[in-house]
């Protein structure tokens, strides 16, 4: 009896069905095709076409994998052209394709995303590291290698680590190069950092091209430049940049992960090509040691004999993640299957309704069990050749880092990691993994680096621009003397706005100039009071001394005694022109005076104007009436007289 509701409950379940997966569980098919998209002409192509064939070959020749059933890859060349991408993704549909491992390029996959979208087949690419490509607008897009957004992160970091605070970025102007130099812009903003200039450049440059942009470039005030193109094109950049002398001490070159493909691919490169490289900086993306990327790694050779390759073909991190990627569809059509799943295709009504003509769109079906496909790849849990591979929430994978190195001599060495766990550091990231993550300024270690010009001293980053106005800034004696006095001494941001270069600068070369003795001298000579010889110096007799400025001061005496003597004359005259009737006569008259006029001086000439104007109106007051008395004197004289004369005559009478 309980083996018998045992089947009912089997029966039941597996009746359970959703979107792409059958009532019962069908037999596998003996056959899944599966497309790839490369472009064989590049390395980069070359590489993972090996890459991914012998990944089919080690699934199919394990029968554990995928239950007996193989895979069936058909490989076509995009021949790195958008529009090749689109007609052989349409070749793909036509052939009852579950899944595309591709494209390499991220132009193309914009272009071939839109269409795996209405057709619902996941493409996984390993080498389209667009960081836009991630977004809601590709939901069938899988990205099986780490994007740009961090790649460009450990760039910032770098630019912050060294101190740095600009840089001028170099790339191809297409959806690859604008949308990670956008990436780094915000990756920088994030560290108070900036992309001062935009180099920009068609993807069909020449070297003449090439040769104007770097001109442009030559003649801005920044010298580290971050190159994000592809092997042909950032070769050719660095052949030109060491044709302008722009290889030399004092700047800084950073490529991204096209660099370190093109150095492990390449085998040892020529002299005229190391030259051009000499103190650039790359980087990597990490892969940790392991047995499986051990035994892959010996194979390599033969796999690449077997390929019929000729000449150099060395294995890049693009051939890991091919291989890996081709791993992970495997897994993930294999529970596909396990839950169900049935590969079928349906015709897309709108395409049936459409006139075609011989484009023969009728003939693309869409894959019924698509997102069910989609969905175990997200969930694939596993360990192969790169280390552990999953991912996030995000659709990126779990813990991506880079190695950093440094081109150098014949070769390259490893100066460090970076990892969005840890940042820099000089030891591998998976060691950091068991410990809470420290992203400190002072956890943050790379080792020393040999730069452009042989030289293992941190490059100042910039220059005065050729085609700027200079600066001139003028330093107190005063402030060289206390400089030279206290050692260690440096430039605040009271004396240079914040975060300039020059405070740096400035405080670095007064130092030297007080370590080497050179300070001292100049104090010694211009402010020391009597002549003195230091060691193996001897002093100029021609300083100043004070008697060397008597000319000087005897002009300035001079000068101002005539002008207090104008002045003097100035008030005196005023003095006896407003005091004109003032006597002098007597000991406290000239007293009296001498206080008069210290009081004059004292006051204000409006003052002054207007008491005298005052002195004016009373005399003239005082004149007047002094006139009406006289006058009225005499007649009053008069009238005595005439009575005077009367009496006496009638006195005669």
């Amino acid at each position: 009896m309980k083996l018998f509701w045992t089947l009912i409950l089997i029966v039941l379940y597996n009746g359970y069905c959703t979107e792409g997966v059958n009532s019962t569980l069908p037999a596998r098919p003996k056959v899944v095709n599966i497309g790839c998209m490369l472009s064989f002409n590049s390395s980069v192509g070359k590489v993972s076409k090996i890459a991914v064939e012998a990944a089919v070959e080690d699934i199919n020749s394990n029968p554990n994998v995928l239950g007996g059933t193989k895979l069936n890859m058909i490989t076509l060349d995009s021949n790195s052209s958008g529009f090749l991408g689109i007609v052989e993704a349409i070749r793909f549909m036509e052939t009852d394709t579950v899944a595309i491992v591709g494209p390499q390029s991220s132009v193309i996959a914009h272009v071939v995303s839109n269409i795996a979208n209405e057709l619902q087949v996941p493409l996984l690419s390993f080498a389209a590291t667009d960081p836009t490509l991630s977004s809601l607008q590709y939901p069938f897009f899988v990205r099986t290698s780490p994007s740009d957004m961090f790649q460009m992160a450990a760039i910032a970091e770098m630019i912050d680590h060294y101190e740095w605070r600009e840089v001028i970025a170099i790339y191809i102007d297409d959806d690859f190069g604008r949308n990670g130099i956008a990436a780094l812009a915000d990756e920088l903003a994030k560290r108070r950092c900036s992309i001062s200039y935009k180099a920009a450049m068609k993807p069909d440059a020449t070297l003449d091209d090439a040769r104007d942009v770097l001109v442009q470039v030559a003649l801005r005030e920044s010298r580290i430049m971050v190159v994000h193109t592809y092997p042909s094109k950032g070769m050719e950049i660095f052949s030109m940049a060491r044709t302008l002398g722009m290889t030399d001490n004092g700047y800084v070159w950073i490529a991204t992960h096209w660099l370190s493909a093109f150095l492990d691919t390449s085998g040892p490169l020529p002299p005229d090509k190391k030259e051009n490289l000499e103190g650039a900086i790359t980087l990597r993306v990490h892969t940790p040691r392991s047995e499986l990327k051990q035994k892959f790694v010996s194979r390599w050779s033969n796999l690449t004999k077997e390929a019929g390759v000729t000449g150099s073909s060395g294995l890049s991190t693009y051939g890991l993640y091919a291989y890996d990627t081709v791993w992970l569809l495997a897994r993930a059509i294999n529970e596909f299957f396990n839950q169900g799943g049935n590969v079928s295709f349906s015709k897309d009504q709108r395409l049936t309704e459409q006139n075609s003509g011989s484009l023969n769109l009728d003939s693309m079906s869409i894959f019924n069990g698509g997102k069910l496909l989609l969905d175990n790849i997200f969930k694939v849990n596993m360990t192969g050749v790169t280390g552990p591979y999953s991912f996030t929430s995000d659709k990126n994978l779990f813990r991506p880092a880079f190695e950093v190195i440094n081109v150098v001599g014949t070769g390259f060495r490893k100066v460090g990691y970076w990892s969005d766990y840890s940042g820099l550091s000089i030891v591998p990231p998976e060691t950091l993994y068991s410990k809470p993550p420290n992203r400190s300024s002072s956890n943050q270690q790379l080792h020393s680096i040999i730069w452009p010009g042989q030289t293992t001293e941190k490059p100042r980053g910039w220059v005065f621009p050729n085609n700027g106005r200079q600066l001139k800034i003028g330093v107190p004696q005063h402030f060289l003397n206390l400089l030279g006095k206290v050692p260690g001494l440096l430039i605040q941001s009271t004396a240079f706005p914040r975060d300039s270069p020059l405070a740096v600068d400035m405080s670095t070369a007064l130092l030297k100039l007080s370590e080497n003795g050179e300070l001292q001298r100049i104090h010694d000579k211009w402010l020391a009071g009597i002549a003195c010889t230091s060691q193996n110096t001897k002093l100029a007799v021609d300083r100043l001394q004070l008697k060397s400025f008597s000319g000087l001061f005897f002009i300035c005496g001079l000068a101002c005694f005539l002008a207090l003597l104008i002045y003097f004359v100035k008030i005196a005259c005023q003095y006896c022109q407003y005091y004109p009737n003032s006597e002098s006569s007597g000991e406290s008259s000239r007293s009296g005076r001498l206080q008069t006029f210290f009081s004059f001086v004292d006051e204000k000439e409006e003052s002054v104007r207007s008491r005298s104007k005052r002195r004016q109106l009373d005399a003239s007051s005082a004149r007047s009436i002094d006139q009406d008395a006289s006058v009225n004197g005499s007649r009053i004289d008069r009238s005595e007289m005439y009575s005077n004369r009367a009496v006496s005559f009638g006195e005669s009478v």
